[in-house]
């Protein structure tokens, strides 16, 4: 699953629209937008101020094979 489907999928759960989202995360509606559609490019202490609201967070993985 991808990071903009959670996203959308822990919203929906929660019921919450993206205004209130994005108010609740401290970031702004268009972050919320382009989060959701997968935009490539997003800052990561955004994305985890959202993750916050759902108990989450990302962060590095450790590659055993290297």
């Amino acid at each position: 699953m991808t990071i903009s489907a959670y996203i959308k999928q822990k919203r929906r759960k929660y019921g919450l629209t993206q205004v209130e989202l994005a108010e609740r995360a401290g970031v702004g509606l268009r972050f919320v937008r382009e989060l959701e559609q997968g935009k490539q490019t997003l800052r990561m202490d955004k994305v985890n101020d959202v993750l916050a609201l759902f108990g989450d967070r990302l962060g590095p993985v450790k590659n055993d094979q290297v």
